[in-house]
């Protein structure tokens, strides 16, 4: 939309970052350097020289990755630092890859994208709290609680955002506490919302940047386990409890990652391309920690935390057409820079925030910044960088599973030897496309010491969204069964309930309960939206 608030109305800054994840805070912290040697920029930016918007309640809130992470991108960023002093857990010296059936495990030979010697495990909440320092110290000015719900375009670039109002009834009413948003007004805008990134689907369907782009998402849910053994090696599994018949095209696995003497980092994740509507990824976590090798590993452990999130993961085919319009770029998971096939996508997102900002301070330099072509070199670093020459390699891999296990298999051995030369192009298939079917799935009863039910997790993520504000799902409330149904399972938070009663024309009504939302993003890969709650409101992450 335009602006319309007056001077006196509205909040100037330089550069505008929307979203503290790993990319908007490497966007903030490289910017934040080369600035800090050129005055005559610095000046040109105001008094407020870098700003970034984050609607979780303190940095790292809404952040959740499995963590293991090339530390190469970070170690660039902060070249004065000691690697040691950056957060991290431990520095990988032992993996295993199991193959699952329900009862037994077979260690197999990892695939080369799945050796993770000398990368990191760490905690990405526990990181961004790290980097939201840094930035400070960078004159960077964090704005927490901070939801940003419009973009602001004029004469075909871009001019900012408008946040959203804070203290509005679950009709959009007015309450005691209401403080209208504001627009905040950049000469660059830096998208870094992470997955799914309502504000950068937006920006994508204006400047018309989704003409080849073909979308395909995963689902993770996660937990955090105190141990009573340490784990001595980094695991992820296949199989078991997926379902390897080709009509139910599951694909997926898990990870178990040690996190210090007493911890360990276990997850599931889930192509959302999957055609059984009973499937449930949550439930899918609950089953998989009863395989006698995945107990004896928890032990007589306690769950301390829990959560989802969506990956975006069709790499290369899922990219905008150009990764900038005039006045904006888009880093990180926005953008879609996550590599499946080695469940890598935070070092890509700390690489890509430091390439934008050099773009970024190069179009500054030279006033060029809201043209047509002024943050093209943000294209020409990525094209030329290690981001791209690694997502090449394995474009074929994720979408040629979703042709069945066999011939993913195939795709991935002969992407693998031939480094991505072969076959040339396998195009993912979008997953709010994908007919589903109505199956009779069934999980194990929740214990409540090792497998939990979803309310109880929800409760874990420390949720704190208001019963009463607006609802920020939009999604269709009659459909037909089977998508309800999807609806239903696939969400891990259970926002949304199906009314049993069927109409004459075989549709459902759909319940929704929105403040049990974790943000995980899924409904927008199948059919809804998700846009953002009132600043503050979600997870409160610590160990994610």
């Amino acid at each position: 939309m335009l602006p319309t608030a007056g001077e006196d109305e509205r909040i100037e800054v330089g550069v505008l970052i929307v979203g503290g994840g790993p990319a908007g805070l490497a966007t903030a912290v490289r910017l934040g350097q080369l600035i800090a040697e050129d005055e005559t920029v610095m000046e040109s930016l105001g008094e407020v020289p870098i700003a970034l918007a984050d609607k979780g309640k303190v940095a790292g809130s809404h952040l959740l990755s499995g963590a293991v992470v090339k530390p190469g991108p970070l170690k660039q960023l902060f070249p004065d630092t000691d690697p040691a002093s950056i957060p991290h857990y431990w520095e990988v010296d032992s993996e295993a890859v199991y193959f699952m059936t329900k009862s037994k495990s077979f260690r197999i030979p990892p695939p080369p994208q799945m050796k993770n010697h000398g990368n990191w495990v760490l905690s990405v909440s526990q990181l961004a709290r790290w980097m939201s320092e840094q930035a400070e110290e960078y004159g960077v000015y964090l704005l927490p609680e901070t939801d940003c719900q419009k973009v602001l375009v004029e004469q075909g670039a871009v001019k900012g955002v408008i946040t959203g109002d804070k203290g509005r009834g679950k009709e959009g009413e007015e309450l005691s506490t209401f403080e209208p948003g504001m627009e905040l007004h950049g000469k660059v805008t830096v998208f870094a919302e992470g997955t799914p990134g309502h504000l950068t689907g937006v920006v994508r369907d204006h400047f018309d940047l989704n003409r080849e782009s073909v979308q395909s998402w995963e689902l993770g849910v996660k937990e955090v386990w105190k141990v009573p053994t340490p784990l001595k090696k980094l695991v992820h599994t296949a199989g078991w409890p997926l379902r390897l018949n080709p009509k139910y095209r599951e694909y997926g696995g898990s990870w178990l990652y040690p996190m210090g003497e007493d911890m360990v980092s276990l997850g599931f994740v889930v192509g959302l391309d999957y055609r059984d509507a009973t499937t449930s990824v949550h439930d899918l976590l609950q089953d998989f920690k009863t395989h006698p090798l995945i107990r004896g590993i928890l032990g007589e452990g306690e769950r301390v935390a829990w959560g989802a999130k969506t990956i975006p993961g069709s790499g290369l085919y899922g990219l905008p057409s150009r990764l900038h319009v005039p006045g904006a770029v888009f880093v990180g998971d926005s953008a879609g820079f996550v590599d499946m096939a080695a469940l890598k996508g935070v070092n890509y997102a700390v690489h890509s925030g430091i390439l934008a900002a050099e773009a970024i301070f190069e179009s500054l330099k030279a006033n060029t910044a809201q043209t047509p072509t002024g943050l093209w070199g943000y294209d020409r670093r990525i094209k030329d960088s290690t981001v791209w020459k690694d997502l090449w390699k394995v474009r074929n891999i994720r979408p040629g599973f979703q042709r069945g296990m066999l011939v993913g298999g195939a795709i991935h051995g002969m992407a693998t030897v031939t480094g991505g030369r072969l076959p040339k192009v396998v195009k993912p298939v979008s997953d709010a496309k994908e007919p589903v079917f109505l199956g009779k799935r069934t999980y194990s009863k929740p214990d409540g010491k090792l497998t939990f039910d979803k309310l109880s997790s929800v409760f874990a993520s420390g949720n704190k969204t208001r019963d009463d504000q607006p609802n920020h799902i939009r999604v269709r409330t009659d459909v037909p069964k089977t998508l309800a149904v999807a609806w239903e399972k696939m969400c891990p938070a259970q926002v949304y309930e199906v009314d049993e009663d069927e109409a004459s024309n075989g549709t459902v009504t759909v319940k929704l309960n929105p403040s049990n939302c974790v943000q995980c993003g899924a409904i927008t890969a199948k059919g809804g939206r998700l846009t953002p709650p009132e600043g503050g409101s979600g997870p409160e992450y610590t160990l994610t």
